[in-house]
């Protein structure tokens, strides 16, 4: 089945538990909340800027200006490391170039909103990037030394492998986190295309396979659904800026937490079950979630769903494996007849496709992921560049999250 090998350049990260002591603590704390407060007093200049003149684009070089302003007029942001505030300026400019872009999708009849740059708060804010690796951090005998915060230990699991880019310390509730990104040039196989697969995404169903098979997702966010809604009441009742309060915000973090680990645990289970089963390339729908959530009865299952992510998880491990991801239209998949190609009115209350010219039944969500994979073939007879379109160029970066938190999704186990 594998002809040939091509090298591909893919960017890794690495995720490993930090612990500070207190005094790191501190400083790491320190930085994210400078860093947090210097990222909204750059996004207010900017604005300033953009209310003055609408029409005009803010630059890399305006954001550098308004930087340097505000270190003279505050030097307590030189407590930061450099490249720190060099990636809070790249943070800002990404955001901008985003609101732009969608500006012109908007104008050009996309139905969008075009999402204007908004301040972050404490609890939106809580990493922080040295951007180029020049010996600002490093790792020796199980200890992490980084510019401006000191050593502390670090859980190391799995050695490093490749060009090391970058390092984030983030936050996560009471814990510590070092990510690390890598450079290296992956040797996959080249596979022949001889076992396709669609792949529909439900509610009822997490994935919906063309060969018949079904997959659902345990309910991680209704086991703990009561337990999240009681820490929000609480966080309500508490005085904002109060410790209890923020004692409350980390209790409600450590659940959402649990209910993530979970949930990406079962997708990397099952993103692994289908790279490995046999099958040599995957048909899957072109996602776009803003404009699926818009429909507020069906926002929490979307949501809870995690599809972009086992898309994502799917991708970069089929792409490894030599293999492709086939992003397609799903218009009218749910409606036509796989089998005649008949289309139908298909409220979602109704789970089978029951067809009125031919007569074939068949669960609907599979009758979707046929046709989904219907499409796909085609495109790909055609020579259609919506072929390649998931599967990024081999010049071009992917980015895999290794995991490092325990397999702790018991239900999941069996997949």
């Amino acid at each position: 089945m594998e002809n040939k090998t091509r090298d591909m350049e893919i960017i890794r990260a690495y995720k490993f538990r930090i612990y500070p002591d207190q005094k790191r603590q501190t400083a790491i704390d320190n930085s994210i909340s400078l860093s947090q407060r210097l990222y909204n007093k750059l996004l207010e200049k900017t604005i300033e800027v953009h209310k003055s003149n609408s029409s005009s684009k803010i630059s890399q070089r305006t954001i550098n200006q308004f930087l340097n302003e505000i270190i003279k007029e505050d030097k307590t942001y030189l407590q930061l490391y450099a490249h720190v505030r060099v990636d809070i300026r790249n943070r800002l400019l990404k955001t901008y170039h985003n609101f732009f872009r969608r500006c012109q999708q908007k104008t050009s009849g996309a139905n969008i909103k075009a999402g204007f740059p908004r301040f972050k708060s404490k609890d939106r804010f809580n990493s922080i990037t040295h951007i180029e690796n020049n010996g600002s951090f490093s790792i020796d005998k199980g200890r992490l030394r980084a510019s401006k915060i000191g050593t502390m230990r670090i859980e190391q699991h799995r050695n490093i492998t490749g060009n090391v880019k970058t390092m984030t310390i983030k936050r996560e509730g009471k814990e510590y986190y070092a990510i690390f990104t890598a450079e290296q040039i992956l040797n996959s196989p080249k596979i022949n295309d001889t076992n396709p697969v669609g792949i529909d995404l439900g509610l009822n169903n997490f994935i919906a396979l063309s060969d018949g098979q079904t997959i659902q997702k345990p309910k991680f966010f209704k086991k703990k659904e009561k337990r999240i809604a009681r820490w929000q009441k609480i966080i309500e009742r508490r005085n904002k800026g109060s410790k209890r309060r923020q004692k409350a915000k980390l209790h409600l973090q450590e659940e959402w937490k649990g209910i993530t680990n979970q949930s990406n645990d079962f997708m990397h289970k099952l993103s692994d079950k289908l790279v490995h089963g046999g099958f040599t390339s995957f048909a899957v729908e072109a996602l776009y979630i803003d404009n699926m959530v818009k429909n507020h009865r069906l926002a929490q299952s979307i949501q809870n769903a995690s599809w972009n992510r086992f898309i994502h998880m799917l991708s970069y491990k089929a792409e490894s494996a030599g293999m492709k991801v086939i992003k397609v239209d799903a218009r009218n998949t749910s409606k036509e007849c796989s089998n005649c190609g008949n289309i139908m009115d298909m409220p979602l209350s109704i789970r089978e496709y029951n067809c009125n010219r031919c007569g074939m039944r068949l669960d609907r969500d599979i009758n979707a992921s046929i046709n989904i994979l219907h499409i796909a073939t085609t495109l790909g007879q055609r020579g259609s560049h919506a072929q390649g379109e998931n599967v990024r160029p081999q010049q071009e970066a992917t980015l895999e999250e290794l995991r490092t938190y325990p397999a702790n999704a018991g239900e999941a186990n069996d997949l």
